[in-house]
């Protein structure tokens, strides 16, 4: 006689290099409080915004592996740079292999879809780490959706390990924004929409938006990705009933865990607890 598998349900995981993914984790949960989620930060291995694509997608698939073995069935790369390099090959190569009943999102393709709503003149800048940048993947996700729209990007080198080093607030974040934002503005005088195209990007918000030009706004990708995270569960119930509803967030690390939770505490907006892991 033929048993059924038993789909067992768990958190829904969320992945990022550093620390930066805990921004959208944070607007997930506030949209999503119901479900369970688990947290995994590759701090010991950050940054991946200047590694290669191969690296990239070697650590980022190491990551989803461990979120499934933890029993997650829908895992978010809160990471642009892991979006960038590693998204499309994970869904289109490994999944159909590993775990054809798994999903795995990105960050990139949401905010992109939005973009219309956003814009008045049509020319969008994204600025994002030197990875994320080089791999044109906005430009191309914009080129394939809203080919009327004009993309610029900017890499900011500078804006994660200002925001790693508790320096988002100091006086000499402001030279770097306003580098960046100047160089970005010097190309496209027409940008009226800016993406941050990394999750770090929110705790220096309220610095690039000093800088920019009145009338362009800087666009966070944390409400976005829960909004379209809160959509695809609603169209996807056989992904959806598979996700845990226990409202607990789990939180691991590659990195010591005391370290990551003095630094992550900040980014939630409450104390959190880790766990170190090894990938």
């Amino acid at each position: 006689m033929e048993t059924k598998e038993i789909k067992v349900s768990g958190p829904i995981g969320v992945f990022d290099s550093g620390y930066g993914g805990l921004t959208v984790l944070r607007e997930i949960a506030r949209r999503l409080p119901g479900y369970d989620y688990l947290y995994l930060g590759d701090n010991a291995r950050a940054p991946y915004g200047t590694r290669s694509f191969d690296i990239v997608y070697r650590f980022t698939l190491e990551a989803v592996k461990y979120l499934f073995d933890c029993g997650c069935h829908l895992v978010v790369l809160a990471c642009n740079t892991a979006s960038a390099k590693a998204l499309r090959t994970i869904q289109q190569v490994d999944l159909p292999r590993l775990a054809p009943d798994r999903r795995v999102l990105g960050v990139i393709r949401p905010t992109v879809e939005v973009l219309p709503a956003l814009t008045r003149t049509g020319h969008i800048g994204v600025f994002g780490t030197p990875g994320t940048i080089a791999s044109r993947s906005y430009d191309m996700e914009i080129a394939k959706l809203h080919p009327t729209l004009s993309c610029r990007g900017q890499a900011c080198p500078m804006w994660v390990p200002l925001v790693e080093n508790g320096e988002a607030d100091g006086e000499g974040a402001d030279y770097f924004v306003k580098k960046y934002v100047d160089r970005l503005m010097c190309d496209d005088e027409m940008i009226d929409t800016v993406i941050l195209g990394c999750t770090h990007y929110p705790l220096l918000a309220s610095k690039i938006q000093k800088y920019l030009p009145a009338g362009v706004r800087a666009v966070s990708q944390g409400e976005i990705v829960a909004g379209s995270l809160a959509d695809y569960l609603a169209r996807h119930p056989e992904i959806e009933c598979r996700c845990s509803a226990g409202g607990e967030i789990k939180y691991v690390t590659t990195e010591d865990a005391a370290k990551f939770d003095g630094l992550a505490s900040m980014f939630m907006g409450k104390e959190i607890k880790s766990t170190q892991i090894v990938l």
